[in-house]
């Protein structure tokens, strides 16, 4: 008699102490995060790994890149980028493809975009912006169906020591089209 009393003592105080530590478990999981009205399970406190990355990406506050028109008594009006530093295409490239990959980068930073940045026209850049997936996978921005760069040595804003380079560089005219002035051979990286 006295082992069956034990054995339903023991059956009543297993589910009683599997309460309790529920109750100690939901009470620390939900310590310093504020008053709640009632404890919360693990399935609907962590969201799946796809709605946290989804909830994650719009919260950052994605960047709008304004391209303006820059002026110059030598080359007249050219696009500039961020920090109103100047834009260049390469000759070589296509509408869908950046040929200044290895090497030529290093000299020719493009212009692109991280996930949700955008890019949008100045007063009187009135061409159509497009967007590239460069051989490395970053996205690169399109004026007008050219590739946009940068040139390294380019230090302040409206420099344009990329103009002409190698016959291949060339300011971007509001109209899309390159900006022909005096060609040169000197000044760049490698046959860039």
């Amino acid at each position: 008699m006295q082992q069956r009393s034990l054995i339903r003592r023991n059956r009543l105080a297993a589910p009683a102490a599997f309460a309790a530590t529920a109750l100690l478990l939901a009470a620390c999981s939900n310590a310093g995060s504020g008053p709640t009205t009632a404890p919360t399970t693990a399935a609907t406190e962590a969201p799946p790994a796809a709605t946290a990355e989804a909830s994650a990406e719009p919260s950052a506050a994605a960047e709008a890149y304004e391209v303006e028109l820059a002026d110059s008594d030598k080359y007249g009006k050219f696009l500039t980028g961020e920090d109103g530093k100047t834009l260049y295409l390469f000759t070589p490239d296509t509408a869908t493809t950046s040929n200044c990959n290895a090497g030529c980068i290093d000299s020719w930073p493009a212009f692109t975009l991280e996930a949700g940045e955008t890019v949008k026209g100045g007063d009187g850049v009135t061409g159509t912006f497009g967007m590239i997936t460069r051989a490395d996978g970053d996205t690169q921005v399109t004026y007008a169906g050219h590739p946009l760069y940068y040139y390294g040595a380019d230090k302040a804003a409206g420099d344009t020591n990329g103009e002409g380079l190698f016959d291949k560089w060339y300011l971007v005219g509001a109209d899309g089209n390159a900006i022909m002035g005096t060609a040169t051979s000197s000044g760049g990286k490698g046959n860039y």
